[in-house]
């Protein structure tokens, strides 16, 4: 039987026998995604991963360089030896083992890129610095997602991971308490073995909305190793039911539609006289019941799958996603380059009067080449040309900026402009933390408006917003070409900019003030084209009494739609927060 998705005990036993399937075969089952917060719980869990692992087990430092990742030019012994060295990265160092990477939801875009393409190849190539080498490195990944709400593992890595665990309800005593895992039995394994098991995983992934063919893959790989437990060469339906619950149900986007009610069947005819069946040939019923296995098989793994959903799922779907921004790390926001200020995040040759020098870089460029330039030289010298010269990449954070675009017509003004006012004061309160501001543009009548301009400052947002006015006709375009201006001069100022529109979609008056839905729908519809072309991200909480009325807006313009009918400053904020994080 399947645990409740909100036990403790059945929770933790899941993750023990995760870690035992994933320490079985960690390079092909990618990794785990484990969400739990530093503490005694995940470091149970963590000797129990390594208690069952033959391989190395690295812990990545935050913050890793490249040359200690995947490796490079062993700078001391390369001008010891006046040829190249090769230095073994931390990647290569795993082979055949695993890598604990803690605050995996804050990895660089570049460092997710090679974790994901050594996930790939099991391959690391090493081109650079006079090097031309390959190196084995197959191994697993345990991502620790040590984040807030907001903050997640990249896709690109996640899709990787078979598994993914939740421990954050899990307290020391259900893990102390809870009887540990262990493989079942041959007589609760017993059944013949799944007839179809891909296309079985594959209609189920497909049911919930998953939309990564590794997913169902990735079930497929867990099955065959839950049947090895029990000595099995091939899964049987209770097999594919544990695996459909592990990797299926944690990803799953939506909830499948129900089946239909199938027409009560007519009375059926007089049976007619069978004709004796030979004793090697099973009976007609049996072939049907062969013949109908894989559709109940189906059926039951949905089931087992819909019981294994977590209790909160269909909240977590309204604030669900692709993220509007892709922040480098965590939530501070995206990174832009800089000459001269910033964070370090590599080398490039270059001229050090136009950057800051690399020394280090610039030994590893030119190590290689001693031996030819030295010649009669004294040997204790490093010669370095011109062309050895390697500067500083520099990157700094930029400013994430949120526009809303508020409808301030009609006679619900009242009503969305509170939910406005009260959003922007929930988000401005978190300002600071997260190196954001907040700017208010609002339509009405004929014009829009810029009422508050992009600030950080709770007590100026006050002041600007109490006396905003409501009512008269909606100009959607106006309001969506005042955001996308405001926008447009943010992004050149070096900012990220995020629309975020409310509005039930209706707009009746057009660009040159003159009333009309047909007309002002059109031009409303073209400024929304115009932010797809721009590459402006936007938000849609469509406000109106029966949604949908926006979704044309959030379609041609690329961005994210949210219908919130009934919506207050809190789940306005809590959507905006979850669309940019």
């Amino acid at each position: 039987m399947a645990p409740e998705p909100d036990d403790p005990a059945g929770v933790w036993n899941d993750a023990l026998h995760a870690a035992t399937l994933f320490a079985a075969d960690p390079h092909g089952l990618g990794g785990i995604v484990l969400r739990a917060g530093a503490g005694p719980v995940r470091d149970l869990w963590l000797d129990h991963l390594r208690d069952r692992l033959t391989g190395a087990v690295r812990r990545m430092p935050p913050g890793i360089a490249d040359d200690r990742l995947i490796g490079g030019l062993d700078l001391p012994a390369t001008l010891r030896a006046g040829r190249p060295v090769i230095q073994r990265g931390l990647l290569a160092e795993a082979d055949g083992g695993i890598v604990v990477v803690p605050m995996a939801e804050r990895l660089e875009r570049g460092t997710v890129a090679r974790l994901a393409g050594a996930l790939d190849t099991g391959l690391l190539a090493l081109e650079r610095d006079g090097l031309a080498a390959r190196l084995p490195a197959r191994f697993g990944l345990v991502l620790l997602d040590e984040g807030q709400a907001d903050e997640t593992v990249a896709e690109a890595l996640s899709d990787r991971m078979a598994l993914r665990l939740d421990l954050s309800g899990v307290s020391l005593r259900d893990a102390r308490t809870a009887p540990s895992h262990t493989a079942r039995g041959a007589d609760a394994a017993a059944g013949p073995p799944a007839p179809d098991a891909t296309a079985t995983l594959c209609a189920v992934a497909e049911a919930f909305g998953i939309a990564s063919l590794r997913a169902p893959l990735l079930a497929l790989r867990i099955a065959r190793l839950i049947a090895g437990e029990a000595g099995r060469n091939e899964p049987n339906e209770a097999d594919l039911i544990e695996a459909a619950r592990l990797v299926l149900a944690p990803r799953a986007t939506r909830l499948p539609p129900p089946q239909p009610a199938e027409p009560k069947p007519a009375d059926p005819p007089p049976p007619e006289p069978q004709p004796p069946q030979d004793a090697d040939r099973p009976p007609e019923d049996a072939a049907e019941r062969a013949d109908a296995t894989p559709r109940e098989a189906e059926e039951t793994v949905l089931d087992a799958v819909r019981a294994a959903l977590p209790k909160d799922l269909l909240a977590r779907l309204l604030a669900g996603g692709p993220p509007l921004r892709a922040g480098a790390a965590g939530r501070m926001g995206s990174a832009s380059a800089s000459p001269l200020t910033g964070r370090p995040v590599g080398s490039r040759p270059g001229d050090p009067r136009r950057g800051r020098l690399d020394l280090i870089a610039t030994l590893r460029a030119a190590a290689p080449w001693q031996r030819l330039r030295r010649g009669e030289v004294d040997p204790r010298r490093v010669l370095v040309t011109p062309e050895d010269f390697r500067i500083r990449r520099l990157k700094r954070r930029s400013e994430t900026t949120t526009i809303f675009c508020v409808d301030a017509s009609g006679s619900a003004a009242l009503e969305r402009l509170a939910e406005a006012k009260g959003a922007v004061e929930l988000l401005l309160a978190e300002a600071y933390v997260r190196r954001d501001r907040i700017a208010l543009v609002a339509f009405r009548g004929a014009r829009a408006e810029t009422v508050l301009p992009p600030t950080r400052s709770l007590v100026r947002a006050k002041r600007a917003l109490a006396g905003l006015p409501g009512g008269g006709g909606t100009p959607l375009a106006a309001g969506l070409d005042t955001a996308a201006a405001l926008a447009l001069g943010i992004r050149r100022a070096g900012g990220s900019p995020v629309i975020v529109l409310l509005t039930d979609g209706r707009a009746n008056v057009a660009r040159s003030g003159l009333g009309g839905r047909a007309l002002a729908g059109e031009e409303a519809l073209a400024a929304a084209r115009v932010l797809r072309v721009q590459a402006l991200p936007i938000l849609v909480i469509d406000t109106g009494a029966r949604p949908d009325g926006a979704r044309g807006l959030a379609e041609a313009a690329q961005g994210r739609y949210c219908p919130l009918p009934h919506a207050d400053a809190g789940s306005v904020s809590a959507a905006v927060r979850a669309a940019t994080a």
